[in-house]
């Protein structure tokens, strides 16, 4: 309605150029709001007011000039003017009666745009590192960027879901250095297990697969690991936790040669495919995990350096190569290449940007959670080094997510292992709850996820009672069935001019708005509008369900009502299917 609106007043501001009664140079860049008060209209236009001291005229006279030369619609029933300039439109019942059949045509698609026509999105969320199983932090960066892409296809974008596989560095090296040293503990041995170390059962698990495959092969003496290494930071006061971490992975490495790559392989893969199914039974799924380490194997690295270096990007101080960032907006330089000659995790970062630019001709969106936010100026900057289009970057940073259980707050410690897993939420609340939750405050606000409350089944709990409408409708079909009546689509579709409630004409109304929701939520890149515009069209349906009677005598107005009924299921599928929850037909 708001694309039919723009069309109609640009059409007025033609005839008015045209006439001379506008400047003919004059392309104003108005907006179509819904007002706040209703009997203000359906939509509210502010082309005159934005036109008012480039055409030197009054904001009313301009308004009232547009008013008069507007083309005739049908979805259209009146314009007014209002001060100080605004062109109020309400929508006719021939509109309302259109949305219903676009609903019940379109069915979960309605409000969708041609795939493709608004180009190419390639959207990076999760790719937490492969070190542990994911934590409710990750799942709500998973749900907001699996949401936010599918409202992007909706909206007309073609998209691409990619996660980044951190398999290259540090952390890496100290999750199989943690997984060997269970490993030893299996075999009976008894090694001191560092400050810095990855902690939790799930360590134990993967130790497990590794005796399963190498036996003893790998084993060594406690004394042997630990032999000459800088102490830890418990064990002296003049220790270093990340000398002393450094130092194992090395003896690590000298120790079991090829061994020690098994046992790195062992841990990553054990990792991925718990990740991958983690997120698989949440909905969230890729079309792409994208190896850091392939990155280094295909040359992308060297290429991305060298780019920078001719652009004249690199300097040299003892012996590191740097960037000068701070010269393209970062706050400081980066190390590219350390004095040891290896690539740092920035400089993966940038040959990653590089391949993107590479492979896509649209935006690259980069959902980071909110303690990332200082990627977003080091980022840009590599991107001005590499004299690639900055503006081509975007970045949505995703607030953590907090847990509440009878009003106490969970505490949190990944690297201790004490934290609530995705998997666990997803036991506890399940996944359509936790969907829902997620994305039903903005993405850059903090989230107090209430447990409790997701898990009841009660009015209060948003998805439930959005899901009940949804099962509240099939449920009606079943009792239409039971009392010996059937559904006649064609005589709904007749008769809908009997939907003369205001309930009901409330419930044409939210139908009418929902393709302007899926437009909005695409540009703002916010999927909660999608929540909220789903809870509103529920309230709205079980408000008219309780006023007004849908299994009437009167066969024409039953068919009518069934029609409206059916095309609120529709919408509520399909955007429910948007954000990841299921529309169940029973509850």
């Amino acid at each position: 309605m708001r694309a039919h609106i723009e069309e109609l007043i640009h059409q007025a501001l033609g005839y008015l150029k045209r006439d001379g009664d506008l400047p003919r140079d004059l392309d104003p860049a108005f907006q179509i709001d819904r007002p706040r008060d209703a009997s203000h209209g359906d939509y509210a236009c502010n082309v005159a007011l934005v036109l008012a001291k480039a055409a030197k005229k009054n904001p009313m006279d301009i308004a009232e000039a547009i008013a008069a030369r507007l083309p005739g619609s049908k979805r259209i029933s009146r314009v007014e003017t209002a001060r100080p300039g605004f062109l109020n439109f309400h929508a006719s019942d021939h509109h309302l009666r259109c949305v219903v059949r676009e609903a019940l045509a379109d069915g979960p698609t309605y409000g969708h745009q041609p795939a493709g026509r608004k180009g190419e999105v390639l959207a990076e969320f999760v790719s937490a590192n492969p070190t542990g199983p994911l934590h409710v932090g990750h799942g709500r960066g998973a749900a907001y960027g699996a949401s936010v892409s599918a409202v992007l296809e909706a909206a007309g974008h073609s998209v691409v879901r990619e996660y980044y596989v951190n398999d290259y560095g540090r952390q890496m090296d100290i999750l199989a250095v943690s997984v060997w040293l269970r490993y030893l503990e299996l075999c009976g041995e008894k090694p001191r297990f560092p400050d810095n170390g990855y902690r939790g059962e799930y360590i134990y698990d993967i130790a497990r697969q590794v005796r399963s495959r190498h036996g003893d092969d790998l084993r060594y003496s406690g004394n042997t690991v630990a032999e000459g290494l800088p102490p830890d930071a418990s064990e002296d006061e003049s220790g270093d936790k990340e000398r002393h971490i450094d130092a194992l992975v090395k003896r690590a490495r000298d120790l079991l040669g090829d061994g020690y790559e098994a046992c790195f392989r062992t841990a990553l893969e054990t990792m991925l495919e718990d990740i991958r199914g983690d997120l698989g039974e949440f909905g969230v799924t890729f079309d792409r995990w994208f190896s850091e380490r392939e990155l280094e194997r295909s040359g992308a690295l060297e290429r991305a350096i060298a780019r920078l270096d001719r652009g004249g990007w690199l300097y040299e101080d003892s012996g590191a190569k740097w960037f000068k960032s701070s010269e393209l907006g970062d706050d400081k330089d980066r190390v590219v290449v350390r004095e040891n000659g290896r690539t740092t995790y920035f400089a993966s970062d940038v040959a990653y940007m590089l391949d993107k630019f590479d492979r896509c001709s649209g935006q690259l969106l980069y959902i980071f959670g909110a303690d990332h936010h200082g990627y977003v100026p080091r980022l840009k900057a590599a991107a001005r080094g590499l004299g690639e289009d900055p503006d081509r970057l975007e970045f949505q940073l995703v607030q953590f997510a907090v847990l509440y259980r009878g009003g106490e707050k969970i505490q949190m410690s990944t690297r201790s292992g004490e934290f609530t897993t995705l998997r666990d939420l997803r036991a506890e609340v399940g996944s359509d709850a936790a969907r829902y939750f997620y994305v039903m405050r903005s993405h850059d606000q903090h989230l107090d996820f209430d447990l409790d409350l997701a898990k009841s089944r009660a009015n209060e709990n948003p998805v439930y009672y959005i899901q009940y409408a949804h099962a509240r409708i099939h449920s009606i079909f079943r009792q239409m069935e039971g009392k010996g009546m059937k559904h006649n689509p064609a005589i709904g579709d007749a008769a809908l001019k009997r939907l003369t409630e205001p309930q009901e004409r409330a419930v044409m109304q939210a139908i009418g708005r929902w393709p302007e929701v899926i437009d909005s939520a695409a540009r703002r890149r916010a999927p909660h509008d999608l929540a909220h515009a789903l809870h509103e069209l529920a309230s709205t349906f079980h408000t008219c369900y309780n006023a007004v009677p849908v299994l009437v005598d009167d066969e024409d107005l039953r068919n009518a009502r069934l029609n409206l009924a059916q095309a609120v299921a529709r919408v509520l599928a399909g955007g429910l299917k948007l954000i990841g929850v299921s529309a169940p037909e029973q509850m």
